[in-house]
């Protein structure tokens, strides 16, 4: 039965969330984005003056939890998501890194690091590209700008990964140097990635 709340307002429209990942998706024979707008299609047809927005949340590869429960987290549902992020970050925080995106802190052994501003979105920048090897250069234009006339060089990147490294310990090898290329963030069973609430790692559609 409806609260007197719940009568109190109109229905303006619904949100649905589908846990299925691109891998899935091609399995079955039909891409991630195509399903997409194979839904907006149909929605289109039965409701054609109904205006449609759809996202699909993005986590980078081998992130822990069940589908439907990061599409939750990267969209930032705001019922059972805001309980499921607490009880991750009090589950996970005593022991091994946290790296909380949403909060731009990172906590290891249940103690919050002194990460610099820049240090943190360095580190940031490698976790959301997870596996890839990212260049000295691709870092400077990310965190100082394309055109920014204070941009170092490339040997100062390699001094705030140093420095990096030092506060991440004892998990300095989460970044690791790619020789002749740049650096990589590796994840591993110590390491928990929350997105929480804030800004959403998704892309429209």
């Amino acid at each position: 039965m409806d609260s007197p709340t719940n009568r109190d307002k109109t229905a303006r429209g619904f949100a649905l969330y589908v846990g299925l990942d691109e891998d899935a998706a091609k399995a079955a024979g039909v891409p991630l984005a195509d399903l997409v707008q194979l839904l907006k299609d149909r929605l289109a047809q039965s409701v054609p003056e109904a205006k449609t927005h759809a996202t699909i949340a993005l986590a980078p590869r081998g992130t822990p939890g069940d589908d439907l429960e990061l599409v939750r987290l990267a969209l930032h549902d705001p019922g059972k998501l805001q309980a499921l992020t607490t009880r991750q970050q009090e589950e996970d925080e005593p022991d091994g890194v946290v790296i909380d995106i949403s909060r731009k802190k990172v906590i290891i052994g249940g103690n919050l690091t002194g990460l610099t501003f820049l240090e943190f979105e360095l580190l940031q920048f490698l976790v959301l590209r997870e596996g890839q090897s990212v260049a000295r250069q691709a870092i400077i234009d990310h965190l100082w700008g394309l055109e920014s006339g204070d941009a170092p060089n490339e040997r100062t990147i390699d001094v705030y990964v140093r420095r990096l490294r030092q506060k991440l310990e004892p998990y300095p090898d989460i970044v690791r140097t790619v020789r002749g290329q740049g650096y990589r963030f590796d994840r591993h069973a110590d390491v928990v990635i929350v997105f929480g609430q804030g800004p959403s790692p998704d892309v429209g559609v």
